[in-house]
Parts: C-alpha cells; sequence; structure tokens
C-alpha cells in the first residue's frame, strides 16, 4: 500500500507558548489525487494546518510526512516545485504587471539570479488563460480589482506546477462568475492527478466539488470521510454553533441555516 501523499500524527503547534496550542493532538492523513475540504469556525486551525503543510511552520510535537518523509526534510527549493499556496489576499509591495507576478510561480525551478526563459513565459501565458484573465496579463497587479488579484493568486500558483496544491478561503474575494470559474478549475485540476486541500466557510462548495471533508474543532479534527457522509446536518451545526439544514435541490446538496 501507497504512502500517503501529506499526513500529521499526534501534531501539537502554537503561536506562544504561554498560550494554548492552536492545534492539539492532530491526526490526518490524505491520498494522492483526492480533493480535500476543511471545515470550520474561526480559529479551528484551518489556516495554521495549511502552514505547516507548507513547512512554514514547525510543530511543537508530532510527525508531518510528505510522501513518506519528514516535511522539514525537503529543502525549501524542493517544497516549492512540489507545494503550493492559494492565499486569502497578499500584500504586494511593487507594482508587477500580472504577467511578472505569475511568473514568480517559477522561481522553485530557476537557479540563483536566474530569469525564466520564454518557456516559463509561455507556461505563465498559458496559466493566465486557464483562469480566464489573459487579458490583464500586462496591467499592473495593484490596479485590477480584488476578485481579479485573487485570480492572478490562483495563477501564480498554477504556474508552480504542484502536486499538491493548497487553498486558503479560495473562494472569500470572488464574485459567482469567477466562483465558478474556480470550481471547473479545481475539477479540472484533480481528473488531471493534482491533489488539492483547501479552507472553506462554504460547506455548500465543500459538498460541490470535495471528495472529502475534514471538520475541525478546537485545534483537532472531529471528524474525516466522505464529505456526504460527514459534511452532516449534525456534525455541520456542532462545529458552528448554529442549526444547520441539508436540503436537497435538484438532486444536489444545499445548507441552509438560520
Amino acid at each position: 500500500m501507497s504512502p500517503s501523499l501529506l499526513s500529521f500524527h499526534q501534531v501539537r503547534f502554537g503561536y506562544n507558548q504561554k498560550d494554548s496550542p492552536v492545534l492539539d493532538g492532530l491526526d490526518l492523513s490524505l491520498k494522492e489525487g483526492r480533493l480535500t475540504a476543511i471545515l470550520g469556525p474561526n480559529g479551528a486551525g484551518k489556516t495554521t494546518l495549511l502552514y505547516l503543510a507548507l513547512g512554514w511552520l514547525k510543530s511543537w510535537a508530532g510527525v508531518i510526512n510528505f510522501f513518506g518523509k519528514p516535511i522539514d526534510s525537503f529543502s525549501r527549493r524542493a517544497l516549492g516545485q512540489q507545494i503550493a499556496l492559494i492565499p486569502q489576499s497578499e500584500h504586494i509591495p511593487f507594482e508587477y504587471t500580472v504577467l511578472e507576478y505569475v511568473l514568480l510561480g517559477r522561481a522553485p525551478y530557476l537557479p540563483p539570479l536566474g530569469l525564466p526563459s520564454h518557456m516559463d513565459e509561455e507556461l505563465a501565458y498559458n496559466v493566465l488563460e486557464k483562469v480566464g484573465i489573459d487579458h490583464l496579463y500586462d496591467h499592473s497587479v495593484l490596479s485590477i480589482s480584488g476578485g481579479e488579484r485573487q485570480l492572478v493568486l490562483v495563477a501564480r500558483a498554477l504556474a508552480q506546477e504542484p502536486r499538491l496544491l493548497l487553498l486558503d478561503e479560495p473562494t472569500s474575494h470572488l464574485d459567482l462568475s469567477n466562483k465558478y470559474r474556480l470550481v471547473q478549475i479545481l475539477k479540472g485540476l484533480q481528473e488531471s492527478g493534482t491533489t488539492i486541500l483547501m479552507t472553506t466557510h462554504e460547506p455548500d462548495l465543500a459538498l460541490a466539488v470535495s471528495d472529502e471533508a475534514v471538520l475541525m474543532e478546537k485545534g483537532s479534527v472531529l471528524i474525516f470521510g466522505p464529505t456526504e457522509k460527514v459534511a452532516t446536518d449534525e456534525y455541520l451545526s456542532r462545529i458552528y454553533r448554529v442549526p444547520v439544514k441539508i436540503i436537497p435541490v435538484d438532486g444536489k446538496k444545499q445548507v441552509a441555516w438560520m
């Protein structure tokens, strides 16, 4: 049996030793090629989990493995060629063009002080076409809308050609049209073999696109399994502390709350 692509075993982490840990006794194992959604209230540790998966944070205790090897045994360059993150937002200090910013995703493949090749530029432009913003390639990233900027972050991550794609609340700045576009992109990536792990506050999104769901509560996993089995009235009501009802609509499941 092949090892998990990404696994957490009894992981404990906090940002301050004097405070309670953000994650405590976290156990989770992800197989390659799955799209997994992480659901939970603010403060449950969802974003922290992604940062630990990237190797940006070091756990206090426990083991995090990537393809069966400790995550800290990989170089930053090696991880950059395997794992990409689409954050909720990002401070952009310089006036890059959209194409220049997407080309930053090629950095893990370049030698020190190396410049992107023509092939890198072609790949970046193709990714912009894929996310539907190729017409903005020569615009300043600082001059475009928040939703367009979010799609630029998507494009930059795809330019890394990752095997594992992490997304932190990816639809938070998107209108309905661009949210639909992102869902189609995620489905296409999964079909091509990319493993996807995303946090979201939208149970509807999880029900629509994910194979598996992780429900987090107070820094640990409450339940993990096939989305339709774990994203239920009972469990969603428990983690969000409001009454939640799953309603079938035209053969699909929608989430209602009062």
